[in-house]
C-alpha cells in the first residue's frame, strides 16, 4: 500500500497537525496558570501522534509518559517529546502509567477495543481521561465508563473535536435557535474513497510489536499483517467500521443538533460489502434510520415531538455529497442547514434562499484546552463521556441492525434490545477469559 493510500485509508479525522495548530497550542498553554499538569499519552501512533505534537508544544502540561505496544512508535513519540524539551518515560504496559500517582491525566488513542477498558482503569486510578472516538467498542462498555467517570468524579473528554470548534458551535446555535424552524430530521453521511485491506493469512508478528498486549481483553487470535496499524477498524473484534471511525463525528454533531438526550427507541438499517472484496468485516455501504419518540426520548410520540436521524455511508465514493465529504443536514420546518464538521456550514431558507454561511476547521487545540480547563475546574467537558456514550450507541446499534438485518426495538432506560435474543447479545461482547483489563460488569 502506498503512503498516499495508507493516509486515505487511515483517514485520521483531525488531519495532520499544522504549524498554525502547534502555534495555537503553545499560545493556549502559555495562558494557563499554575504548575504544569503531568500527563501521559497512551497509543502515540496515528491520531495519538497528533496529540503528542500539540501537547509537547504546550507549557501548561508535561508529558511524563508515552506508552505503546509498538517499540517503533514508542521511540518516535519519545523522540518528538525530547526534541521539544521533555524527558518522558517510555513503557509498553499502560498499568505502569496508571500506577504512577503523579500522572494527573491521560490521552488514550489506542484501537477501539481498548478505549473503554483503558479509560475505566484510568478513572478508577484517579486520572482524568481524554479518549478517542468512538468511546466504546460496544454499548455495555460505554455505560460502564460513564458510571465509572461519575463514581470517581473524573473529567472524560471524547475526541469528537467538533464540540469545541467555533464554526460547529455556531451552526448548532442556529439549528437550536429556531431559525430554520422545528428540526424534525437530520441526516449525516460518510462519503469518501477508502482502500482495500486485501486478504492475508496468519503470520508471526514483527519483533517491534507486543501483539499479546495489543490484543488485551479481546478474544485471542493469531496476528496477520492487515490487522494493524489502523486496519483493525474493519474487524469485529477490534473496531466499529468506518461508521465508528469518521462517521461518528457527524453522527455526534447530528445528535447534538437534534437535541436528543437518550438513545433511540427504534433502529432500522441495511448494510454490507458492495465494493470491497477483502478481509473487511464491516459494511462499506450502509443506510441506517433511527427514531426517537421525542427530543428527550420520553414523550408519547405525538406528531411534532418525534425526531428522526438518517446515516448514509459509501466508502467507495471518489466524490463529495452536498458539498461535503463528511457532513450533516438539519431539516427544519422553515429551512435547512448543511454542515461539514471540518469545513463550514450554509443555511437555506424557504425555496432554498441562501442564508448565513461560515467556514472553519476542526479545532483540536481548543478541544485539548477545554479538557484541561475542566481538569482544573472540575467541570464537564464539551464532549463529555455521556455525550460520547450516546453517540457511540448509534454506531453500535446501526452495526447490530446491519449484522442481523432486522429492525431493533431498543429500551434506552435499560440499554437493552427487546424481542431479539441474537441482537441483544451484541450489546455486549466476548472477552478474553481472566484478562486483567476486562471491565467489571460486562
Amino acid at each position: 500500500m502506498s503512503d498516499l493510500s495508507r493516509r486515505r485509508f487511515l483517514g485520521t479525522s483531525a488531519g495532520l497537525v499544522t504549524a498554525a495548530a502547534l502555534a495555537s497550542a503553545a499560545k493556549l498553554g502559555a495562558a494557563a496558570q499554575g504548575d504544569p499538569l503531568n500527563i501521559a499519552v497512551i497509543g502515540p501512533g496515528g491520531m495519538g501522534m497528533n496529540h503528542v505534537r500539540l501537547l509537547a508544544a504546550r507549557k501548561d502540561v508535561k508529558i511524563t509518559y508515552v506508552c505503546d505496544v509498538d517499540a517503533n512508535r514508542l521511540a518516535a513519540a519519545a523522540k518528538h517529546v525530547e526534541q521539544s524539551g521533555g524527558s518522558p518515560k517510555t513503557v509498553k504496559d499502560l498499568r505502569q502509567v496508571l500506577d504512577d500517582k503523579s500522572v494527573e491525566a491521560v490521552w488514550i488513542a489506542t484501537p477501539d477495543h481498548w478505549h473503554s477498558p483503558a479509560a475505566i482503569l484510568a478513572v478508577s486510578a484517579g486520572k482524568h481521561v481524554y479518549v478517542e472516538k468512538p468511546v466504546s467498542h460496544n454499548i455495555r462498555e460505554g455505560r460502564l465508563l460513564l458510571d465509572a467517570a461519575r463514581k470517581h468524579n473524573r473529567a472524560v473528554q471524547i475526541g469528537t473535536q467538533s464540540r469545541s470548534s467555533a464554526h460547529d458551535r455556531r451552526a448548532i446555535e442556529i439549528v437550536r435557535s429556531g431559525e430554520i424552524g422545528d428540526v424534525l430530521v437530520a441526516k449525516a453521511w460518510n462519503s469518501q474513497l477508502r482502500s482495500t485491506i486485501g486478504r492475508q493469512q496468519p503470520s508471526d508478528p514483527p519483533a517491534n510489536l507486543d501483539f499479546d498486549l495489543w490484543l488485551g481483553p479481546a478474544p485471542e487470535r493469531k496476528y496477520q499483517s492487515n490487522l494493524l496499524h489502523g486496519v483493525w477498524r474493519w474487524w469485529y473484534d477490534f473496531g466499529a467500521g468506518d461508521i465508528g471511525n469518521d462517521g461518528v463525528h457527524d453522527i455526534d454533531v447530528a445528535r447534538w443538533g437534534l437535541g436528543v438526550t437518550t438513545q433511540p427507541s427504534k433502529v432500522a438499517a441495511l448494510g454490507s460489502k458492495f465494493f470491497f472484496d477483502d478481509d473487511q468485516q464491516f459494511p462499506d455501504t450502509q443506510y441506517c434510520v433511527f427514531e426517537w419518540p421525542s427530543g428527550d426520548g420520553k414523550s408519547d410520540g405525538k406528531a411534532g415531538n418525534k425526531r428522526q436521524f438518517i446515516f448514509e455511508q459509501r466508502i467507495w465514493s471518489p466524490y463529495v455529497q452536498e458539498g461535503y465529504e463528511n457532513g450533516v443536514a438539519f431539516y427544519g420546518t422553515k429551512g435547512y442547514l448543511l454542515l461539514g464538521h471540518s469545513v463550514g456550514y450554509q443555511v437555506f431558507g424557504p425555496r432554498n434562499k441562501p442564508g448565513e454561511k461560515g467556514t472553519g476547521e476542526a479545532d483540536l487545540p481548543a478541544h485539548h484546552q477545554n479538557f484541561l480547563d475542566c481538569v482544573r475546574s472540575g467541570g464537564r467537558p464539551n464532549a463529555d463521556i455521556e455525550e460520547g456514550h450516546l453517540s457511540a450507541s448509534l454506531v453500535h446499534l446501526a452495526n447490530i441492525a446491519c449484522r442481523t438485518q432486522r429492525t431493533l426495538h431498543f429500551d434506552p432506560a435499560s440499554e437493552t434490545i427487546r424481542g431479539d435474543d441474537e441482537a441483544a447479545r451484541l450489546v455486549r461482547r466476548m472477552y478474553r477469559e481472566g484478562h486483567w483489563a476486562v471491565p467489571k460488569g460486562v
